[in-house]
């Protein structure tokens, strides 16, 4: 990790309508770090995320991306910009007439000079990469499981080979064997592939085994930064409840258990983790078995533990 700020975002203000959602809001995530992203209901996580990527234009401040001002660029400049992040979206947003090698490739068609056999053959790329098996690609959304949507859409956000992932949510309504193969995914990727995660979630148990950072959003601005061990010294009311609570216990107590592993690892600290995750025994996500119908339903299991009145 880098001591550079690879987004540097200065008195950043987003309103709808009169409902003032961030103000002033100041934040720095540097060059290949994992950012954890958490905050209560209403405090604008997803907003944001959305403000960072250029889905929507904030109302003030500024933000510079990669040293260039995102809110003032344009055309070309700003598509450049654009190819150097990628963004997957809490439900993984997938086109559901498309299979999950088409909607892989849905970036590549920005890029003129990739022909058909040369975006097919990053598709799968991308979807080897993402951990799903070789023949989802030619899968249709509907035939997978949710965690397997989830790495579908991961497999999107890469296409591109971004330096930047905003991830909204990504282990939200996984079984615990399938959140915490994907927490370990993403801290592969970030590791292996150099990239920079803004990751917005509710779980602690991915903010202990991903995050390098963790940014608390609250009072309309960024209230505090810093490690996990950090967290737990903050004199905030809400801070202290999410960090010091009985779940926060539980999840701290899980990663005690596995050593200070890396959550790539998958010896005892993984096994803990997966065993606290689900409360017992479980089986990993697997494709729906009526794979001969495009729209056949799969049944995505409960979320995991997150604190009292943080969901939204």
């Amino acid at each position: 990790m880098s001591a550079d700020p690879i987004i540097r975002l200065r008195g950043v203000t987003n309103a709808f309508g009169p409902q003032v959602v961030h103000d002033g809001l100041d934040l720095d995530v540097m060059r290949g770090e994992v950012l954890g992203i958490v905050g209560g209901s209403g405090t604008g996580k997803s907003v944001l995320l959305r403000t960072i990527a250029g889905l929507r234009r904030p109302q003030g401040g500024t933000i510079e991306i990669f040293g260039q001002d995102a809110t003032t660029a344009s055309g070309e400049a700003r598509a450049a910009l654009d190819r150097r992040m990628g963004v997957m979206f809490q439900d993984g947003a997938l086109f559901s007439a498309l299979t999950v090698r088409e909607n892989v490739e849905v970036p590549m068609r920005a890029v003129r000079t990739l022909d058909r056999d040369t975006r097919r053959a990053l598709a799968d790329l991308k979807i080897s990469l993402s951990g799903l098996p070789w023949f989802a690609g030619g899968k249709y959304p509907s035939e997978l499981s949710g965690g397997m949507r989830k790495r579908a859409g991961l497999a999107r956000a890469l296409a591109l080979d971004p330096e930047i992932v905003f991830l909204d949510e990504p282990t939200a309504g996984l079984d615990p064997i399938g959140a915490t193969a994907f927490d370990e995914l993403i801290k592969g990727l970030s590791r292996s592939l150099g990239l920079t995660v803004f990751l917005v979630t509710h779980d602690l148990d991915t903010l202990h085994a991903t995050c390098d950072r963790i940014a608390v959003l609250a009072e309309k601005k960024v209230l505090v930064t810093g490690t996990m061990a950090e967290m737990l010294d903050v004199d905030h009311p809400w801070v202290r409840e999410y960090f010091h609570g009985p779940r926060a216990r539980a999840a701290q107590d899980t990663a005690s258990e596995g050593g200070g592993q890396s959550p790539s690892a998958h010896g005892s600290g993984a096994a803990a983790q997966t065993a606290h995750r689900q409360g017992g025994t479980g089986q990993p996500d697997q494709p729906t078995h009526d794979t001969n119908a495009p729209h056949s339903g799969a049944t995505d299991a409960p979320d995991r533990a997150t604190p009292t009145g943080t969901q939204g």
